[in-house]
């Protein structure tokens, strides 16, 4: 292993009799360094995009959330629940009323998802660092208020602390419906608008946020009686400790969700993407590779009567195999660790600096680049297989001849 390894360094580094050869091998170094860096970029870079959204979306979702498994609604003043309220002692717990709506403001209209928190909601989200105009409160003083999304704001031109209410409409579940007198049959409710955030898209489309006692109200629900229970825990872990606990108290009624399952087609597709990105990326280094195939081809060439030569010494064809395989595989290494190092360097410039910035008006000022290991490594692997295949192959290739 030592004798072809210390041939194929010589020759590496060795001046050659045609000067192309030379120029080519640094050209195929240079791309496969080029390439090896543009992956690490471009992973890391989408990294960076994939925990802004994912951010963007924890800021409306709870770490634990529970929806019936049959029907619309459930009570929480059952010994089932007080044993639940009893451990999640630790966590904020927070119930929720949800409902699609009908919204008036002056003489515009949209359906809206109205939501119905209570206190400790609003103290613990993180709606509240994407507050755009306004304030996100619900209550001032004994007056209801209401805080909507950017997108439901703009289309109804909502603005806080206006004179104009917003008025949420309902059909009521038990009056019946009068042609004479349709607004008899639905129940409505003024509420003053206090803010407006921008988080994510999917948020800010139709959100509309009231106190649980007004929606309650509105969708004639009874006291304890709710849609889902949103829990905020201390940490990820807690989180995961407490489902297996929740599941085992609550029984088969209950569906008990965690972030990743309350987006898991979300984060199933970015993994597809980033995966996709990876080959993507990975056959632009394969053609780039075709480079080291000329390069080593002629070298086998020009090198020939050296062969010979260790023949005749007793050198078998496997050593001399070697020999060029070990050659190939040097040059697309030391453009893979050049590549690596130049990637790493520049994804540290932007997470330190910010130098490529994004452009227009976006929720961060540069591009988001985190680099994770893990993304580092698959890299390293897979150019490092490509570039021993791509020095394989002209071996055999000469071998068959």
């Amino acid at each position: 292993m030592r004798l072809p390894f210390f041939i194929a360094r010589r020759y590496l580094f060795a001046k050659k009799s045609h000067n192309v050869i030379n120029i080519i091998s640094l050209i195929s170094a240079s791309g496969i360094a080029l390439g090896t860096a543009v992956l690490i970029v471009i992973l890391s870079v989408y990294n960076g995009f994939g925990d802004l959204i994912k951010s963007l979306y924890s800021a409306g979702e709870a770490d634990i959330l529970i929806l019936p498994a049959y029907g619309k609604s459930f009570r929480t003043d059952t010994i089932t629940f007080e044993n639940a309220r009893a451990l999640l002692s630790q966590s904020i717990y927070c119930e929720v009323v949800s409902e699609n709506v009908f919204v008036k403001y002056s003489n515009k209209e949209a359906v809206a998802e109205m939501k119905g928190v209570d206190t400790a909601f609003v103290k613990q989200t993180l709606l509240k660092d994407y507050i755009i105009d306004g304030e996100f409160s619900i209550w001032h003083g004994e007056i209801p208020q209401a805080v909507a999304g950017r997108t439901l704001a703009y289309e109804l031109g909502m603005r806080p602390h206006f004179i104009d209410p917003v008025t949420v409409y309902f059909p009521s579940r038990y009056t019946p419906f009068s042609a004479v007198n349709p607004l008899s049959s639905v129940n409505q409710r003024n509420l003053s608008h206090s803010g407006t955030f921008a988080a994510e898209r999917s948020l800010d489309k139709n959100l509309l946020f009231v106190p649980i006692s007004v929606a309650r109200e509105i969708v004639e629900m009874e006291e304890n009686e709710v849609t889902s229970v949103e829990i905020y825990t201390k940490g990820a872990k807690d989180a995961s400790k407490l489902i297996p606990k929740l599941n085992e108290l609550l029984g088969e009624k209950f569906i008990i969700k965690d972030r990743f399952s309350q987006n898991e087609t979300l984060y199933k597709m970015m993994r597809a993407e980033k995966f996709s990105i990876y080959i993507i990326l990975l056959f632009v280094v394969i053609i780039i590779s075709f480079n080291l195939y000329g390069s080593l081809s002629m070298l086998i060439i020009e090198k020939e009567s050296d062969a010979r030569t260790l023949r005749s010494m007793g050198a078998n064809d496997k050593l001399i195999n070697r020999i060029f395989i070990f050659e190939g595989w040097m040059i697309s290494l030391l453009g893979m660790a050049t590549g690596v190092i130049l990637g790493i360097i520049i994804c540290i410039i932007q997470q330190k600096a910010g130098i490529v910035n994004m452009p227009g008006n976006f929720i961060v000022e540069a591009y988001p680049v985190v680099l994770e290991g893990w993304d580092v490594l698959m890299v390293i692997g897979g150019v490092s297989l490509v570039g021993y295949l791509s020095a394989l192959l002209p071996v055999i290739n000469f071998k068959k001849k």
